[in-house]
């Protein structure tokens, strides 16, 4: 009877011990989450510095690529257009935001021509290789230059395909990855404003 007894108290203290750990594991990744607040600096087609602090106050949709991809990026932006389109009167509470990973090329072509084609509330950006490598780093995603014989100037850009939301004190809130349905971030985004 003794032995019983021990035995369920030791397991009520492993119990005890391994909720305790888990409750800490997710305070401390709740914090990490809150912390994380990811930054850009970058030009718009004006040349004018387009900042993360500018959109305080709004949420923020972002996403990075580039004018010559073949399908993720016209894929995501289409369903940009379609959440602001499906937003409403509340669109004017959320700035999508295209950053270029492919600067250079991107301004040669026409970016804001580019965006303008899917919706006009899509803001474009591209800077220099160290504003862009700032942003992509800042944001935790990738964007690496790929050699494809076939592409425009020889090269394709191999990239983070997420659409990313940062709310309105500019902290991140999520990612949307690439495949989520237009209907279902405006449903996220419905929720938030």
């Amino acid at each position: 009877m003794l032995k019983t007894i021990r035995i369920a108290l030791w397991i009520a203290v492993a119990a005890s011990l391994v909720g305790v750990a888990t409750l800490l594991w997710h305070k401390d990744r709740q914090e990490q989450a809150a912390a994380f607040r990811p930054e850009f600096s970058l030009p718009d087609e004006a040349g004018t510095i387009r900042t993360t602090e500018e959109f305080k106050g709004k949420h923020v949709l972002v996403f990075f690529g580039f004018t010559n991809c073949p399908d993720i990026c016209p894929t995501t932006m289409s369903e940009v257009a379609q959440i602001m389109d499906d937003l409403g009167p509340q669109a004017d509470d959320v700035q999508p935001i295209f950053i270029s990973v492919d600067p250079a090329r991107d301004r040669e072509s026409g970016l804001n021509e580019y965006l303008a084609a899917f919706h006009p509330a899509i803001l474009g950006l591209a800077g220099d290789e160290a504003q862009t490598r700032a942003a992509v780093e800042s944001f935790k995603v990738f964007a690496d230059p790929e050699k494809t014989a076939s592409a425009p100037g020889g090269y394709t850009m191999s990239h983070s395909s997420s659409l990313y939301l940062l709310g309105p004190e500019g902290d991140w809130l999520r990612q949307f990855e690439y495949g989520t349905s237009a209907d279902d971030i405006t449903a996220d985004l419905k929720e938030r404003l």
